[in-house]
């Protein structure tokens, strides 16, 4: 390990006390009139605002990076012929292993799951009826001899899987909202550039725009870019090892478009910020640097490792070399977007190469997005989530907002 290196860092030093009255229960009803809390390292300088403010909180000629991930209707409550209940917590397609040919299977698929009640389920399938449309749909699982791995049948078996979700199928809200979900958070827990179906939970910081701030900000000269990563359920994996080198990061999907990359290029060329929102945004752009550098060596395995960014390596090219190795790479392959995997932990130590600001949310006590944050603005996040606490800021998935520039 090296001094940078944060496998020695206790999850402890990152606690503060979070009152439950202070954890948003539902969202405002106007997106983007919440609070906004602005700090920039260069100025160490601090505003409240509010999100609608920000066209003119950003340079023009920003580029602004979103997530366009959807969340889907994961969680199914599935009975027994006896009546027991078992609910099972879609995570992440086995077959067809990709997501959009997953959702588009007619009939049948396979997804690794988490099963509630699984004691009461040792045997045959479990299944629901719903009815949408004029239409009853019947939804059947069964186990298989793969651990957490579950088979779908359905019927009408016309109907594809992401259709049997929209029916059948609840969205899956966060756990400490301590609430079911309801008929609101299909639309509340969407952001309003979702277009992918993939993840189990919503890349929050994106939930305040609108159609009309969108609008402003392009009106102000700033772009807006995608990318997509499917939010995983270890996004709430607490950490329960005493320091984060016993911390397993969770793995998440990634997928960037060659274009988005040389936008990329021509923003870092003329020195333009790059504003993610969200930390899911961020470990998207942040991997592309070891993405890159493993295409260099010639050791591109799919997957950013999560302690790819510390320690030794062969090599540590320059940011826009590993960008072009990306787009020189996808080229030889015949490929227009990059398909891939990242563990990466972003923590005290963590050198940031492409983001320089970044939108997004107040985080749970001793949180990895709580690291991401602190390598960032560094120990400036207490004083500013005290600030927060004593200003009547909201906090966590359907809080408040934070404007931090480094």
């Amino acid at each position: 390990m090296t001094a940078n290196d944060p496998r020695d860092i206790s999850i402890d030093a990152f606690d503060y006390p979070l009152p439950e009255e202070r954890i948003a229960k539902y969202p405002l009803r106007q997106r983007d009139a919440c609070k906004l809390l602005c700090y920039s390292v260069r100025d160490n300088s601090v505003a409240d605002r509010v999100f609608s403010d920000l066209p003119s909180l950003l340079a023009p000629e920003s580029l602004l990076v979103v997530n366009n991930t959807k969340v889907v209707r994961a969680r199914l409550e599935m009975r027994k012929p006896s009546g027991a209940r078992v609910e099972i917590f879609c995570l992440e397609p086995e077959k067809p292993a990709d997501y959009e040919s997953n959702f588009g299977a007619t009939g049948s698929c396979t997804w690794h799951c988490l099963v509630g009640n699984s004691k009461r389920w040792k045997d045959g399938p479990v299944e629901m009826r719903a009815a949408a449309g004029g239409c009853e749909v019947l939804l059947e699982a069964f186990r298989t001899s793969e651990q957490g791995v579950i088979e779908f049948r359905w019927s009408p078996a016309s109907l594809s899987f992401s259709e049997v979700l929209a029916t059948a199928g609840r969205i899956p809200i966060p756990p400490y909202l301590n609430r079911s979900s309801e008929t609101t958070d299909n639309d509340d827990y969407q952001t309003v550039f979702s277009n992918y179906e993939g993840s189990v939970a919503a890349p929050t910081a994106g939930l305040h725009f609108t159609d009309s701030l969108l609008q402003r900000l392009a009106d102000a000269g700033i772009e807006r870019a995608d990318v997509t990563l499917h939010v995983g359920a270890g996004t709430f994996q607490p950490v329960k090892s005493d320091t984060m080198g016993g911390h397993p990061m969770h793995s998440e999907f990634i997928e960037v478009e060659r274009k988005f990359i040389l936008r990329l290029v021509e923003q870092l060329k003329n020195r333009r910020p790059v504003v993610a929102v969200g930390t899911t945004s961020v470990r998207t752009i942040e991997s592309l640097y070891y993405i890159g550098r493993d295409i260099l060596e010639g050791k591109w395995s799919g997957e950013v490792w999560q302690w790819a960014p510390y320690g030794s390596c062969d090599s540590e090219p320059d940011t826009m070399d590993a960008l072009e190795a990306i787009i020189d790479y996808l080229e030889e392959q015949g490929e227009d977007t990059l398909r891939a995997r990242t563990r990466i932990i972003i923590a005290p130590g963590f050198r940031y190469r492409i983001v320089d600001t970044v939108i997004t949310n107040f985080h749970q006590p001793k949180s990895t997005l709580l690291l991401l944050v602190s390598a960032l603005i560094g120990d400036s996040w207490r004083c500013l989530y005290a600030h927060a606490l004593d200003s009547g800021y909201r906090f966590l998935s359907y809080g408040d907002a934070c404007l931090f520039s480094r």
